[in-house]
């Protein structure tokens, strides 16, 4: 057992964990994260989408007595139908285009430098809305109020995650309150888009590169779906508390010095950033 791979392993399972449900964006950390720790390769790029089904355990967890409730009444009660038809029709526009898209954004926009540009650019929105939001009053205060066609618009600027470094709960959050939601609804609602964005691309990248796993992956795997899990726990109930009372202003301004530190160090030949 290489002992080395499994800190490695520890190391981006709580990366992905802590940035998975913020608006910050997880892959483009994860990019960033397995080029300093040299940690890069075709399986390395399987391992860094599986660890996502262990980030989404922790958002069952939290959402366990609502999802029971919807799983008890999805024959029965028209609420709870809604609810679970919204969440498959804002699925669907991210599961379709990357279907489409996928492998050819994974050829030439999952390395540093777009990622550092995409943190930039995705600051300068959230600064953006967020001061758009100060003479808005949201028209959706919970997920159960949300529409077909809401649901559809908030999977619409979930495609724009297919980007690395845009962060997919940014999209939705973001984009769900320059739709009318609150900052509360958009943030729920991104975290139960995770369930089948995360769980799908999961089982569509193990079947799709099953030939490049073994048997002895499964402690690397293991080891860094336990650690997303746990960071992910503490983050999303962390996130839920901060935006009660604060806005997301903070994660604009990580984005916009984070990607420019990326830069500086690429082009000054300060780190040699691959993936």
């Amino acid at each position: 057992m290489d002992y080395i791979i499994l800190i490695k392993a520890l190391i981006m399972g709580l990366v992905e964990g802590l940035t998975e449900f913020l608006p910050i964006s997880s892959t483009g950390h994860l990019i960033l994260a397995a080029s300093l720790l040299n940690f890069t390769g075709e399986k390395v790029k399987v391992f860094e989408i599986v660890i996502q089904a262990g980030a989404m355990l922790a958002v069952f967890w939290e959402y366990r007595a609502k999802i029971g409730r919807v799983l008890a009444g999805i024959f029965s009660e028209r609420k709870e139908q809604l609810f679970a038809l919204n969440v498959v029709v804002g699925f669907l526009p991210a599961a379709l285009l990357g279907l489409l898209l996928g492998s050819k954004i994974k050829d030439h926009l999952f390395a540093p430098i777009p990622v550092a540009l995409a943190f930039i650019i995705g600051g300068v929105i959230i600064l953006w809305v967020e001061k758009r939001q100060l003479n808005h009053v949201p028209r959706i205060n919970s997920v159960d109020e949300m529409s077909l066609l809401d649901a559809l618009k908030v999977g619409c600027a979930q495609t724009l995650a297919l980007i690395p470094g845009t962060s997919r709960s940014g999209a939705t959050i973001i984009g769900g309150m320059m739709l009318g939601l609150s900052r509360q609804a958009a943030t729920e609602f991104s975290f139960f888009l995770a369930m089948p964005t995360l769980m799908g691309a999961t089982v569509y990248s193990l079947y799709k590169e099953r030939a490049l796993l073994s048997a002895a992956d499964l402690p690397m795997f293991g080891v860094g779906s336990l650690a997303a899990f746990a960071s992910a726990f503490l983050c999303v109930r962390w996130l839920l508390r901060y935006i009660s009372h604060h806005d997301f202003t903070i994660f604009a301004w990580y984005r916009i010095v984070f990607g420019l530190i990326v830069l500086a160090t690429a082009y000054g030949n300060l780190v040699v950033w691959t993936h």
